[in-house]
């Protein structure tokens, strides 16, 4: 399987290779030269398998023989052992034909882990391999930073610098990243928000020179090809418990940057039968005006209840433009280019293109909190603001009554105390065993202001004083 850029100006790698650069050379993200398909007979075959068989079939194809068979089936496995649920991904019913997958009983208790346990496995045997060792430098809204910590703080081959926009992430988000106290994990606040962060990174992937010879950055944000690919798992394995193939089944996502809903679209490619893809953003709705009023355009980040969702750059759109464009870069990197002075907005074939598939809404704060209030009084099911989000967004733009609908539970609820205690006074989560005690842990971070030559001084002050241990 080979990997080409966005923007068509980078050279085609493999999947290795593409996993390791993370961001393309030429600004744009890595996807593959083709999509796998399956029959609807193959995807039936898979009905019966366990979480870690079912990721191995949907994986494999994407990997294109770089890793042995064994070695890929390994880390799969491996990646899944800390998960507290025997299904991994189990769906609860919460509604007539509604359903919450849970993707929140990994190490982090949230969706990323996922992807990360998977990538960090993934990382350390690419590089034992290469004998190389690497920097990963991310940017978090709050949930990705802890699970590409629990994902990488273990590699014998990684240093890992994590960014997460100062004061603008739950107690719970920050202690999870703060309170490891590994030797080759850096926790930085930056005095911004997570698109700053963002910023960061990429503009860090574009100049390494301060790393130092012999070393490169290595991306965990969901810009990396493999994070995407190890989230397509779950889409067929809700479905398959839903009746797929030979039933439709339908989607809602509360999405910030574009990655995780992206993975269900790829799996509607590779045959999986979605019927819709709802995107459910929050009041930083940039995605939501640009499918319904072709309204890409920058506005001021605003801080919200749902904080893993305060995102106005939504990284993997591009990767969905690329698609509606028919694997066109240069005109992919003009919209891009466009976005960066302000406004972006699609051809009207692109746009018709993206609405057959996809569906869109905008959910309020105060939306969010009453619609966490109103299922726990009615169900005594417990959601997070962002999974609430999903499931208010669900309410509002299911097309099919007929068709299950699934909303991705993205995190677990004890994360998010304040915004529990908003909506519903006196109910009380309740700390899982596995962060019972971590508001009593010790914490070690960073604050850095939003400056480049900062932040690469901070990395590379760091990294000699390793280098000289």
């Amino acid at each position: 399987m080979r990997y080409v850029s966005t923007r068509g100006q980078a050279p085609e790698l493999g999947f290795e290779d593409a996993v390791l650069a993370g961001l393309a050379s030429d600004g744009g993200l890595y996807v593959p030269v083709e999509i796998p398909e399956f029959t609807a007979s193959q995807i039936a075959s898979w009905r019966h398998l366990s979480y870690p068989d079912l990721m191995f079939e949907v994986v494999q194809p994407f990997v294109g023989g770089e890793i042995a068979e064994a070695d890929l089936r390994a880390i799969i496995s491996d990646s899944y052992t800390g998960f507290t649920h025997p299904d991994i991904a189990p769906l609860v019913k919460i509604g007539e034909g509604e359903w919450v997958l849970e993707l929140f009983h990994g190490p982090t208790l949230a969706f990323k882990d996922f992807a990360l346990q998977f990538l960090g496995r993934l990382l350390d045997l690419i590089l034992a391999k290469r004998q190389q060792r690497v920097v990963v430098l991310g940017a978090t809204s709050g949930d990705t930073g802890s699970a590409a910590i629990e994902g990488c703080r273990h590699c014998a081959n990684v240093d890992i610098f994590i960014m997460h926009p100062h004061q603008r992430v739950s107690d719970v988000q920050r202690r999870q990243m703060t309170t490891v106290l590994a030797d080759n994990v850096f926790n930085i606040a930056i005095e911004g928000n997570f698109d700053d962060c963002q910023t960061l990174v990429k503009q860090s992937f574009s100049d390494q020179g301060f790393l130092g010879e012999g070393r490169q950055l290595v991306a965990v944000n969901s810009i990396n090809w493999a994070r995407i690919v190890a989230q397509i798992a779950y889409y067929f394995y809700a479905s398959l418990r839903l009746g797929a193939p030979q039933r439709a089944v339908s989607f809602s996502v509360p999405t910030g940057n574009f990655g995780d809903i992206y993975a269900g679209y790829l799996a509607r490619r590779m045959g999986l039968p979605i019927e819709q893809l709802i995107i459910a953003t929050n009041c930083n709705d940039i995605l939501h005006r640009s499918l319904s009023s072709n309204d890409h355009g920058k506005r001021d980040l605003v801080a919200s209840v749902a904080p893993s969702m305060d995102i106005m750059v939504s990284s993997n759109y591009e990767r969905l433009l690329f698609d509606l464009h028919d694997g066109d870069g240069a005109a992919v990197a003009k919209l891009m280019a466009d976005f960066e002075r302000g406004e972006m907005r699609l051809s009207e074939s692109a746009l018709a293109r993206a609405r057959a598939v996809f569906d869109s809404d905008r959910v309020a704060d105060e939306q969010a909190l009453a619609m966490m209030a109103e299922l726990y009084n009615s169900t005594g099911y417990l959601l997070d603001p962002h999974t609430a989000i999903g499931v208010a967004a669900a309410r509002t733009r299911r097309r099919n009554l007929e068709t299950p609908l699934v909303c991705m539970a993205t995190a677990h609820p004890v994360k998010f105390p304040d915004a529990v205690a908003k909506a519903l006074p006196g109910v009380n989560p309740g700390l899982p065993a596995r962060v019972r005690e971590l508001m009593q842990r010790q914490e070690r971070y960073q604050v850095l202001p939003k400056d480049l030559a900062g932040l690469h001084a901070y990395i590379a002050a760091h990294l000699q004083k390793k280098s000289k241990q």
